[in-house]
């Protein structure tokens, strides 16, 4: 059986799997300078109080609530992320260089989506097809002419990373709506440095924990009003949905009211919290609500989780929103194409990140290309999210690439393609010790009069030997992503 090449980020050498999974095999070892004290650690560290560790860890996340209910799970049942132990560990020449390229790519998104809701001048060059904009189901024509704060549309990205060789590192997806996680990056870290404090103190590792800080600031900064202090908050469906946690969390670290569509009202174009010392006005909220769902006046009528003529206040200039209607033409699969054109376009400049070559499934040669080499790539859905709708060739069964083609024969526009990328991998502790298991990493990059990213952000790993899902919803967990200080 074939076997495929990964990158080791801790040993530097490669990792040789077979094509189907599993029969995984070490090529030469050696130590990379940012893991010498991570192996030290390893060697000296017996599994069976790493096991006890792990205990600990799950103990401590259930005892703070923080779970997530996994999609298909039974209703009411929640579970908690798995968390590994040892942390992925980046030099700060790494993280410098991914900073600057995630600056460059937001701000070219951000333009994107300012110019797709104006005059589309980037449609106008013959840059994205216009039906591209117009013709995507993400568009929202409500967002048309909206003139937000310093022209920002992505407050709040989530950008999706893997890395392939020691200097090589690519743009997996967009997310440019409501990204989640990064309670995960912050728990994780406070985890982490409760259980082994001795690790922290031999190495230097560049902390996370202002992000909360860093976010209301942000918040605060692209209020449509001047003067007082803005009053935020942020919007939550509910405790059944499945990243609650992570919203009471974010709420609670601000000092901001958590509430739901029934806590706000619109009167006169304002927006209006229920207090019990009357009405409040609010000048941002931080949504974690879908478009379809915020204005049952605007868009889904039966929708409970949304505040009636909330658009309204937002075209009238009188709240903005975080992040902005419509930004789902920005993180659509078919759109990640154009990004690198974006940022020649906009920016003027060659950009840092590169994306992942992809066929798309609407183009005749493409969709040829795609089937007859369903075996070898990754198929997506171009609006899917969490692991979900998606094919992955290598690690698929005959009868799956089967029953896969036929939903991609019955609707092609649906899909696009990528090559199955050889995701580095990390040293992970499993059940059957210390191996190493593939990894993403999600940077949470803040947009407002200032852009800031803290240091690493949410690393995600497929715990299953030779899966290259990394998403929870799938089986996948998280780590602590590490980046050295000088």
């Amino acid at each position: 059986m074939a076997q495929r090449q990964f990158f080791d980020e801790m040993n530097g050498g490669s990792q040789y799997q077979a094509q189907g999974g599993g029969g995984q095999q070490q090529g030469q070892q050696t130590t990379r300078a940012p893991y010498a004290g991570i192996a030290e650690w390893l060697r000296q560290t017996p599994e069976a109080l790493l096991a006890t560790k792990r205990r600990e860890a799950e103990a401590l996340y259930r005892r703070h609530g923080i779970t997530f209910g996994a999609y298909g799970a039974a209703a009411g049942h929640e579970t908690t992320i798995p968390f590994d132990l040892i942390p992925r560990v980046m030099t700060q020449a790494e993280w410098k260089f991914l900073e600057k390229g995630l600056i460059q790519r937001v701000a070219a998104l951000n333009a994107f989506l300012y110019d797709a809701y104006h005059g589309r001048e980037i449609c106008k060059a013959g840059i994205v097809p216009e039906r591209q904009v117009l013709l995507n189901e993400q568009f929202t024509s409500l967002a048309q002419g909206l003139d937000l704060p310093g022209k920002v549309h992505a407050h709040i990205a989530g950008i999706d990373l893997v890395r392939v060789g020691p200097d090589e590192f690519y743009v997996l997806e967009d997310n440019c709506r409501t990204p989640s996680g990064v309670s995960y990056m912050l728990e994780n870290r406070e985890v982490m440095m409760r259980l082994f404090p001795d690790l922290f103190q031999k190495h230097v590792v560049l902390p996370v924990g202002r992000y909360t800080e860093e976010l209301l600031n942000m918040l605060r900064s692209v209020s449509f009003r001047s003067g007082d202090e803005p009053t935020v908050v942020l919007l939550t469906p509910g405790q059944y949905n499945s990243a609650y946690f992570e919203h009471a969390f974010l709420a609670d670290e601000m000092g901001i009211e958590l509430v739901e569509g029934s806590d706000l009202f619109v009167d006169d174009a304002r927006v209006f919290m229920r207090t019990t010392r009357g009405p409040q006005r609010v000048d941002v909220i931080y949504r974690r609500v879908d478009d379809a769902f915020l204005d049952p006046v605007a868009f889904r009528p039966d929708s409970l989780l949304g505040v009636a003529g909330i658009v309204s206040a937002i075209r009238a200039g009188q709240v903005n929103i975080v992040n902005a209607l419509g930004n789902g033409i920005a993180d659509d699969k078919s759109t990640y194409l154009y990004v690198p054109d974006m940022v020649k376009f906009y920016l003027g400049e060659e950009p840092i990140l590169k994306n992942v070559p992809t066929w798309r499934c609407d183009q005749p040669d493409d969709f040829k290309y795609v089937l007859e080499h369903l075996g070898e790539l990754v198929v997506k859905e171009i609006h899917g999210s969490g692991g979900k709708g998606m094919l992955v060739g290598p690690t698929s069964t005959k009868a799956e690439i089967e029953e896969f083609r036929q939903l991609l024969q019955a609707n092609p526009d649906n899909y696009i393609a990528q090559p199955t990328l050889a995701l580095s991998t990390c040293p992970t502790f499993v059940d059957s010790g210390v191996a190493p298991r593939h990894v993403d990493l999600r940077p949470f990059v803040l947009s407002g009069k200032e852009t800031v990213i803290m240091p690493g952000g949410l690393t995600r790993v497929a715990l299953k030997d030779g899966s290259l899902v990394v998403n929870s919803s799938q089986g996948g967990g998280t780590k602590d992503t590490w980046v050295l200080g000088a």
